[in-house]
C-alpha cells in the first residue's frame, strides 16, 4: 500500500474555482449599500424604495399567508399570477399571451434573465449588450457560456438631449455568432427610453441575423415628460423571437419579494422552465398571489407612481446641479447618471469612497456599468426612489461638498 505524503497531495491539488468567475466581481451596487450602512450614509446607491408598498398588495400577501398559501406553487408560476401577467400584457402592450404555455414566474427578474440566457445560449454564442448596462448582464452572459459584445450608449451632448447609439456600431456587433441582444428600456442606469424607431432598427437586425431579443422592462411604468414605453415584442416580426422580462419589484415597491417573470414563445418558454425548475424551483407562493392582486390595481395607481417619481427626480437633480454635478436627465426609471469631472478626482471609485465616508451619501461608481472601467471613470449614478425627506437630507449633505 503506497503512502500518501503531503508533498504528493500538494502536487495533486486541483484548481477548484470555475474560470467563469474570474471574469467579473461581486455586485458593486450592493457593496455600496453595505458601505452606506457602515458609515451611516444616505443610501442613493441601490435602487430600492425606502417607503411603503401599496396597502392593497401587502394585504393580499397577508391574506394568502393567513389562508395557508404556504406550499410550493406550480413550478412555473401560480395560475392566478400567470393569468394576470397575460391579461396585462394585452392591456398595456397589445400582446396576446397564453398564460399556460408562454409565462414563467421566477425569483425576480434577475433570475428570469439568467434562466433565459442559460436556456438559449451555447458556448461560442455572443450576446449584444448596450453599455452602460445593468451590472448583471455581463456576468449572466459569461455564466451561460456566451461572450458579451458591447455597444456604447453615448450621453447627451452637442445639442442631443438623449443617450444615443451609433447605428453602424450596432450593426457591426451582429454576425453569425450572435444569439441574442439584451434591451433594457426604460434603462438602468441611464434613464434612457428607447424610441419606437430605435427598437425598429433593432428589430430589423434581429430578423436579418436571426437573433433573439431579450428585453428587461422592469421600469415600464416609470416614465416622464410624455415618454411612451414600447415593448419590442409588440413590433411586427418580433413576437416569436422575443423574451420579455418583468417583475413586481420596481412598480410595486417590493424589491425584496423576488417575484418576476419571463414571457416567451412556447418552445423558448419550455427551455426557460427547465432551467428555472432546477435553479430555484419556484418563487414564493403567497407573494405570487399578492402579485396577481398588484396587477389588478387601477390605472390611477400607475399614473400616481410615475408622477411621484417625477417629483423626486425634480427634487434631486437641482441639488446635484448646485453641487456641480453634470446631470443627464432621465426620461424613465429612477436613476440619474452624472458627470463628476468638475470635482477633479482621479476616478469614480475614489470619488464615491470620499462621498460615502466624508459627505455621508452612497452612490454607485459609473465604471461598474461598463466593460472597460475607464469608460465610466468620471460618472456616478444616484437613485431617487426615496422619500422626499431622504432626498432633502442628501441635498443638505451635498451642500458640504460644494464648500470643499
Amino acid at each position: 500500500m503506497s503512502k500518501v505524503t503531503s508533498s504528493s497531495i500538494s502536487q495533486a491539488k486541483k484548481h477548484f474555482l470555475s474560470d467563469k468567475v474570474s471574469h467579473f466581481t461581486e455586485s458593486v451596487i450592493r457593496e455600496m449599500t453595505r458601505q452606506a450602512m457602515l458609515h451611516g450614509a444616505v443610501n442613493l446607491a441601490q435602487g430600492f424604495p425606502d417607503f411603503s408598498a401599496p396597502a392593497e398588495v401587502k394585504a393580499a400577501a397577508r391574506a394568502a399567508i393567513d389562508t395557508d398559501v404556504n406550499q410550493y406553487a406550480i413550478t412555473w408560476g401560480a395560475k392566478s399570477l400567470r393569468n394576470a401577467i397575460a391579461r396585462q400584457m394585452g392591456v398595456w402592450q397589445g400582446i396576446a399571451v397564453d398564460p399556460e404555455k408562454e409565462v414563467t414566474v421566477c425569483c425576480g427578474s434577475t433570475e428570469a434573465m439568467i434562466s433565459t440566457l442559460l436556456a438559449v445560449c451555447n458556448a461560442g454564442d455572443e450576446v449584444v449588450i448596450f453599455e452602460p448596462f445593468y451590472e448583471n448582464y455581463g456576468p449572466d452572459s459569461v455564466l451561460s457560456g456566451a461572450r458579451p459584445r458591447f455597444v456604447k450608449l453615448r450621453p447627451p451632448s452637442d445639442g442631443r438631449h438623449e443617450w444615443t447609439f451609433d447605428e453602424n456600431e450596432l450593426r457591426a456587433a451582429f454576425d453569425e455568432h450572435t444569439k441574442a441582444i439584451i434591451v433594457n428600456t426604460p434603462n438602468n442606469p441611464t434613464g434612457k427610453v428607447f424610441t419606437r424607431a430605435e427598437l425598429e432598427l433593432i428589430r430589423d437586425l434581429c430578423i436579418e441575423f436571426d437573433v433573439l431579443a431579450i428585453t428587461d422592462e422592469i421600469y415600464e411604468h416609470i416614465l416622464y415628460d410624455g415618454t411612451q414605453h414600447v415593448s419590442i415584442a409588440s413590433l411586427d416580426g418580433m413576437r416569436e423571437r422575443t423574451v420579455t422580462i418583468n417583475g413586481m419589484s420596481k412598480t410595486y415597491s417590493v424589491t425584496g419579494w423576488r417575484v418576476g417573470w419571463a414571457v416567451a414563445p412556447e418552445k423558448i418558454t419550455n427551455a426557460i422552465r427547465k432551467v428555472h425548475d432546477f435553479l430555484t424551483v419556484g418563487a414564493p407562493a403567497p407573494l405570487q398571489e399578492a402579485g396577481a392582486a398588484a396587477l389588478s390595481l387601477p390605472d390611477e395607481y400607475y399614473a400616481k407612481l410615475a408622477e411621484g417619481y417625477r417629483a423626486r427626480r425634480d427634487r434631486l437633480i437641482p441639488a446635484l446641479e448646485q453641487a456641480e454635478f453634470k446631470c443627464f436627465r432621465p426620461r424613465g426609471a429612477y436613476y440619474v447618471m452624472t458627470d463628476i469631472s468638475a470635482f477633479n478626482f482621479p476616478d469614480d471609485i475614489s470619488f464615491t469612497k470620499y462621498l460615502v465616508k466624508e459627505i455621508g451619501i452612497a452612490a454607485v461608481p459609473g465604471s461598474s456599468f461598463y466593460h472597460h472601467p475607464r469608460d465610466g471613470a468620471q460618472q456616478v449614478r444616484f437613485a431617487f426612489c426615496k422619500r422626499m425627506e431622504t432626498l432633502d437630507a442628501a441635498a443638505e449633505k451635498l451642500g458640504q461638498l460644494r464648500k470643499i
